[in-house]
């Protein structure tokens, strides 16, 4: 229940779109996404043709409802439709091109520790198994410019080093790093980039032609706002030949007409539920015709109220910003207040985490990390919120603390 001497913030004129609860001061975008009405009832609409007529859907005409998408698809990315391929989730991507991928005893494989867990272990298990070493390069968070990122990711990368994960986006600490300079000078040195874009598409501006690493692969549920399932891999084509998608299925030795053989290995992976993919032309479409600007003008938009809403957060909890403007993007991380810190763990879920949802109705996500270990807290942007839910936080969070 909300205390009662805190107003409810006004709700944005988009949320309509959107089904989330109206009691929700929903700030965790960044998490799973959000997807608008229009999108789940096209999807609602494909399922009903899916369980209608199973063969003719997945069968017959399957293709016919794929490559729209995907054309789609390397239209928004810039990047030519041969070079990609549906996945269910960024993980996924990573692990299809890490489990492809033969790694000797003297190899290195490099990551950071602004990493994302899930797709660190990806990173860790081919590791073990082919008796390689995994290195962290140490990030300074907070940090004073992106170039402290290049100078820790080169200090730690060797002759060895085979393979280098770079996140576009951070996930906890919401950055956005310089992963088009990292990227050339890691290949410069012989070193192949895999590109975690979890958070990219549809907050930052996409050319995968131009930036070039050789392994890109991004969620399509979170900003994109498509259903959950929809991600992608792009490949650059010479890296093309020797990746295996996650689930290997009919694509090895069933070539189809007009399809690479890098499209036909990932383009079924057995019986499941396409119908988020065959969104993902419609979200980008609908998704680009909120605002008269389209996708320019929403990513503007976003990133405006992240960086507002840091200042107004700063300003009411007395916290200071852990990185400079430059490297936000729709997100934005802080650290608690003192008052917070110090504090042991009580769960999967901390207890002040807890609270803000069952006493104000406010979604946003607390972390733990760094040496000493600090408490955190991301809040998203997207264009179903406003200004007034992110002092609506900050007025809650200052409840917490008096309590």
């Amino acid at each position: 229940m909300t205390q009662k001497n805190i107003a409810r913030p006004s709700v944005s004129e988009f949320r309509r779109h959107w089904q989330l609860a109206p009691n929700t001061v929903f700030l965790n975008h960044g998490s799973f996404g959000a997807c608008p009405r229009p999108i789940l009832e096209l999807q609602s609409q494909l399922r009903q043709q899916l369980e209608a007529e199973p063969v003719q859907f997945l069968w017959r005409r399957y293709e016919e409802r794929l490559e729209p998408a995907r054309v789609a698809l390397a239209e928004f990315v810039g990047a030519r439709s041969r070079d990609l391929v549906f996945v269910t989730n960024a993980t996924t991507g990573v692990n299809a091109i890490v489990r492809s991928l033969r790694f000797q005893p003297d190899d290195e494989i490099l990551t950071t520790d602004l990493d994302y867990n899930a797709c660190r272990n990806a990173l860790a298990e081919a590791a073990r198994r082919a008796g390689a070493r995994l290195v962290i390069a140490p990030v300074p968070f907070p940090l004073r410019s992106a170039g402290e990122v290049i100078e820790a990711v080169l200090r730690a990368a060797t002759p060895r080093t085979r393979l280098a994960m770079l996140d576009h986006v951070t996930s906890n600490t919401a950055l956005v790093l310089p992963v088009e300079q990292l990227i050339r000078e890691l290949e410069a040195r012989g070193v192949d980039t895999l590109v975690d874009g979890a958070h990219a598409p549809g907050m930052l501006p996409l050319n995968l032609g131009e930036l070039n690493p050789a392994y890109y692969t991004a969620n399509l549920h979170k900003w994109v706002c498509a259903p959950k399932g929809a991600a992608f891999l792009w490949a650059r084509e010479d890296k093309q030949a020797d990746l295996q998608p996650a689930v290997i299925s009919h694509g090895n030795n069933r070539p189809r007409p007009g399809f690479t053989p890098f499209l036909d290995r990932f383009d079924w992976a057995g019986t499941f539920d396409p119908t988020p993919w065959f969104c993902v032309a419609e979200a980008i479409r609908w998704m680009g015709t909120l605002l008269p600007g389209g996708w320019s003008e929403l990513r503007q938009r976003n990133r405006d109220l992240a960086v507002k809403a840091r200042q107004v957060l700063s300003e009411r909890l007395a916290v200071q910003p852990p990185c400079p403007e430059t490297m936000l993007g729709s997100m934005a991380t802080m650290a608690l207040p003192e008052r917070f810190q110090d504090v042991p763990a009580s769960g999967k879920i901390d207890a002040e985490q807890l609270r803000l949802y069952d006493q104000f109705g406010i979604e946003v996500p607390f972390y733990r990390f760094g040496s000493p270990e600090r408490r955190w807290f991301r809040v998203s942007a997207q264009i179903y919120n406003t200004q007034e839910e992110y002092e609506f936080l900050a007025q809650a969070i200052a409840e917490l603390q008096r309590s």
